[in-house]
This record gives C-alpha cells, structure tokens and sequence, in this order.
C-alpha cells in the first residue's frame, strides 16, 4: 500500500505522477491544507485554476483529490486541478444567492447525526436522506446522547426514525458511556471515507474526539430548554482515525437547503412510490381520483400524513430551486456572449485604428 491508498485513494489517472497529486483535508475560506499521506501543504489555487472556474462547484471541497505543484522546502503546494470526484454532498448556500456549496466529497457514506431529545426532528432526517442519495454515498442515522435516555424513550425515538429512514442503518450511541461506537465501527473501515452530518449541539464534535482518540474538536453544551446548540465547528475539516478510516467533520446546519436531489427522492420516499404503483390510474395526482392507494394509506393509517406532505414540499422545493438554476444559467450564457461580442467589438475598433 502506497502513501496515497492509506488516506483512501482508488483512482487511476494516467497523465498525473501521483508525487502530484494530495488530498484535501480542510477548507478555510480561501485556503486550502492538504496531505500526500505522508505530508502536510499548505495551499492556494493558481491562477489559470481560478480563470477556468465557472461556478462554487469547481472549487476544490474537503474529501477532494488535487493535482498539485509542490513547494517542499516552504512546505507549501499550488492547486492546479480538482481530480473527478466519486461522490459529492451539495446544498444551496446559504442567503439570497442561487449558488450550491460543496460540504464534502469524494465520501462513500454519510452519518447522518441527530440527538436522542427534543431537537430530533424527522423531516430533517428526510432532507439528509435524500441529499445523502443524491450525494453517491450511503446514508446512515446516528442517534447521539444514548446516556440522557432510557432505553424506552430510545426504542421509541428508534421507531419513529425507522419510518422515515427505510432500510437504512440507525445506531444509537452515546459518546460518554461509549455504547453503540463498536457497532459505528463497522461503518468506519480502513481506508473508507465518511462525513459527518448534522444540525449544531447534536454531538458531531464530541463524536469526533472519541472516534479520534484525543481532542481535536472543541465542544460546548447545548441549552437545557430547548437543547438547541451552538457553532463549535467553524470549518469543514478530515481527520485520520486509528484504525485507517478518514472522518470529514462539519459545522452545524440548521436548515440543509436542497440543490438537488430529483434522482434521489424516490430512494427517500420508497413507501410512498409502493403505494402509488398501485394507484388505479398511472398519472394519478394523489388528490381526488377514485382508487387512489397513496390517499387510501393515508386514511387507514398505514401513510403518516405529516410524511406524504413532506413528500410533497420537497417535491415543490425541488422543482422551484431547478427554475431558479436554469434561469440563473440562462443569465450567465446571456452574459457570457455580451462579453464575447463586446470584446470582439472592441478588437475589432483597435484594429481600424491601425
């Protein structure tokens, strides 16, 4: 095994010595740390790197495979080109702006974390499902704070999960008593990559140092009224785990605004899709039509209405965040070729001038 295949590298790429090629462990604005398995680098992007960048998807992620100008002897590296990715979890930024964000990549699972109290919220389950799936990789349900519950209120908690999250894998772990890690361990092989996902206070940093060993993350309580948390981690960074696995960590999300996920949402809403191959009509709406099976489910209780309307939203969300994209690509190739023509206006002038 070579220095590259210890922090998980699969790719075959001919044109590239693999003395160039890094991964990204950590994103900080606009810096970027890197390591070749053996070394650190410090780095930034050049500039044809900057000039061909045609949006925030370009721009190197943490999880990413780079080629790379190393510099050793000032222990520093120029970014010249983000390798094709495998996997990539992608969420509209934050603010007005249509613009997406790469929170990782290159993972081939998610742990989606959520905490055994009052913050653990289903439909939010839900969005990291499907954006979990639309991401490539797979998704699995951490449940934290196993110690703050009985075992009652966690089999309970377990089973509402489970509606939502069908057939994926939910473990309840505590990170003070431990319980629950071995059986997470199973998900963390040597040389396998997993993000780590989930809204502020619900334990993603303590997660991280016991997973860890030591304390790389800071942490802080969260309120005891409404067990809403607070910012711990301000940056998305990858650590090495003991036994070989690479562990991205992330800050907190309170609302994960989808990007994409047309792909996925059937995946999300499986018992729904079921339900509605056995509709009567094949372009039934699941309003009104006589021998609808998704509203029959609904009223004999085997279709939580709550989950059939979260359908629905995520549908109508999905399909208002691709408008708005294709209308801000239209804007861009509209500029685009302004540009071109003023330009070839402006050489054209400068030639007659000669």
């Amino acid at each position: 095994m070579n220095k590259l295949e210890a922090i998980g590298w699969e790719q075959s790429v001919q044109d590239i010595n693999e003395d160039e090629i890094a991964r990204v462990i950590a994103v900080q604005k606009n810096s970027y740390r890197l390591l070749d398995g053996e070394t650190e680098y410090f780095s930034h992007l050049s500039g044809k790197f900057l000039n061909q960048a045609h949006g925030t998807l370009d721009l190197p992620a943490v999880g990413d495979w780079v080629e790379v100008k190393k510099l050793p002897d000032e222990q520093k590296a120029v970014i010249n080109r983000v390798l094709p990715r495998k996997s990539q979890f992608v969420r509209q930024a934050a603010g007005n702006k249509t613009e997406a964000q790469i929170v990782a990549s290159n993972m081939d699972a998610v742990f989606i974390v959520n905490s055994l109290n009052h913050d653990l919220n289903l439909r939010r389950i839900e969005r990291y499902i499907l954006s979990a799936y639309e991401s490539g990789a797979s998704p699995i349900i951490v449940l934290t704070k196993k110690d703050a519950c009985s075992q009652e209120e966690v089999d309970a908690i377990i089973t509402q999960v489970e509606e939502v999250a069908i057939g994926v894998p939910i473990i309840p772990i505590s990170s003070i008593t431990m319980e629950g890690i071995d059986q997470l361990m199973a998900y963390l092989p040597a040389r396998k990559t997993v993000a780590l996902l989930g809204s502020s206070g619900v334990g993603k940093s303590t997660l991280v140092n016991s997973l860890v060993g030591i304390t790389v993350q800071e942490t802080k309580d969260v309120r005891e009224s409404d067990s809403k948390g607070r910012h711990t981690t301000t940056h998305r960074e990858m650590f090495l785990l003991p036994g070989g696995a690479m562990l991205i960590d992330t800050p907190g999300m309170r609302e994960l605004q989808l990007w994409e996920g047309d792909s996925a949402i059937d995946a999300t809403f499986q018992d729904i899709e079921v339900f509605a191959s056995l509709c009567k009509f094949a372009d039934c709406q699941h309003e009104t039509e006589p021998g609808c099976r998704v509203q029959e489910a609904i009223g004999n209780g085997e279709l939580p209405e709550e989950r059939f309307q979260s359908f629905l939203k995520l549908q109508r969300e999905l399909a208002y965040e691709k408008r708005k994209q294709d209308q801000k690509a239209q804007i861009e190739e509209k500029n685009k070729w302004k540009k071109i023509s003023k330009n070839q206006k402006n050489s054209y002038k400068h030639r007659k001038k000669r």
